[in-house]
């Protein structure tokens, strides 16, 4: 972790930087005022969280974590979540802090596991460097923890204060708590359009409608997500990579789901290789699902709606148990439709163009049943930001 101030080289790093602009973005991160604790405690928990976006993309099933160490007023270790299976962020912290870590502080975002999972319980790290004082943004929802890391600290004389920043926190792990609640990924809505709601001209033109800057924003968000979901219509007009990009380089490569309820899609599509997930119904050719699995995709089954085509709810039920958290949902608008009218969208971000289209044959950003009384429409807490001329509405959908 030493040096880890000097200029982002690698991919992995370019991608880390890319999600963790997007985490310390409004449209992700909302700020709460400091509340709880003191000053010191709020500025050193933010710096914990803006390092734990650093590993939003890569850690599921385990939540994006950071942490860092205090001694007598100044940062002596940080670390943060990576990868499943790899340390976890109090360890890389009080690793790169070494020595320095005794009768100090220690910062970390979600309470220390006091269990044995992939690696060791962190609380015993904790107590065998010396660690003083800990202070926790938000508790960690899951059964196997949930309070028992902070009480194992008090009990062995560790002073423990929570909730610095729990907000912010707990926005941090919403797609891992929602996971852990439901089973299902959390599913971020994205839609780009003109100001009259469309994404393509009656002729079928839509390249492009929101600018450069809206573009280069929502691969950001590409980049702090674990799935990314289309249909199959997407790829057949359009074949895309679905990677996540900054100017021309690849950053980050989130799975590639595709909803195919009849396997319609061309070998020689662009998702067509290993690390692409094909959700489609029993109405799948078997010869398709084998020349798929043999370009290294990988095909399941869900249930079919009442239209033939995949059952949101199912298809959530099968990313969800692969240990998919944060699913964004791209479309197109029929898609988009289906997960509007199953009510599953839980975030929606909408770039929103200078631009009228008009016309009655021009495409919608969401088609779908839609709904019959304003009190159903889904609404949210917005942030409203700019992406050079176009505006950013985002929030979270309120229950």
């Amino acid at each position: 972790m030493k040096g880890r101030s000097r200029r982002l080289q690698s991919g992995w790093e370019k991608m880390s930087a890319c999600t963790a602009l997007v985490c310390a973005a409004s449209v992700c991160m909302p700020r709460s005022q400091p509340t709880d604790g003191a000053v010191g405690d709020t500025e050193y928990m933010r710096i914990a969280i803006d390092l734990a976006g650093q590993g939003a993309a890569t850690t599921a099933p385990n939540p994006p974590v950071g942490a860092v160490v205090v001694q007598d007023g100044s940062i002596v270790g940080r670390g943060w979540h990576q990868l499943a299976g790899s340390a976890h962020a109090e360890i890389m912290a009080l690793a790169d802090a070494g020595a320095a870590a005794r009768d100090g502080t220690l910062y970390v975002t979600l309470e220390p596991c006091n269990h044995t999972g992939r690696t060791g319980p962190c609380t015993r790290a904790i107590l065998e460097a010396g660690v003083r004082r800990v202070v926790i943004g938000t508790r960690d929802p899951n059964p196997d923890v949930d309070g028992d890391g902070a009480t194992f600290l008090r009990s062995n004389g560790v002073e423990v204060i929570e909730g610095v920043l729990r907000d912010d926190a707990d926005h941090l792990i919403r797609a891992f708590r929602h996971h852990v609640i439901t089973g299902r990924p959390w599913v971020l809505a994205k839609m780009a359009m003109s100001l009259d709601g469309k994404v393509a001209t009656q002729a079928g033109h839509s390249q492009w409608i929101t600018s450069s800057a809206s573009r280069e924003h929502a691969h950001r968000i590409r980049g702090s997500v674990h799935a990314l979901l289309v249909g199959v219509q997407t790829v057949i007009d359009d074949d895309p990579s679905l990677t996540a990009r900054v100017g021309d380089e690849i950053v980050h490569e989130p799975i590639r789901v595709i909803l195919d309820s009849q396997l319609r899609i061309p070998l020689a599509a662009r998702v067509v290789r290993p690390g692409t997930f094909i959700l489609t119904t029993a109405a799948g050719e078997s010869a398709s699902v084998a020349a798929l699995e043999r370009a290294g995709c990988r095909v399941l089954r869900c249930d079919a709606d009442s239209a033939g085509r995949v059952d949101v709810p199912s298809a959530l039920n099968v990313l969800g148990a692969a240990g998919i958290q944060m699913l964004l949902v791209e479309g197109g608008p029929s898609v988009l439709g289906s997960f509007f009218d199953s009510r599953l969208v839980q975030e929606i971000h909408a770039y929103l163009a200078p631009v009228v289209i008009g016309g009655a044959g021009a495409r919608n950003a969401i088609d779908g049943l839609g709904i019959g009384e304003l009190s159903e429409a889904f609404r949210l807490e917005p942030v409203v930001t700019h992406c050079g001329p176009d505006i950013l509405i985002s929030g979270l959908v309120q229950s």
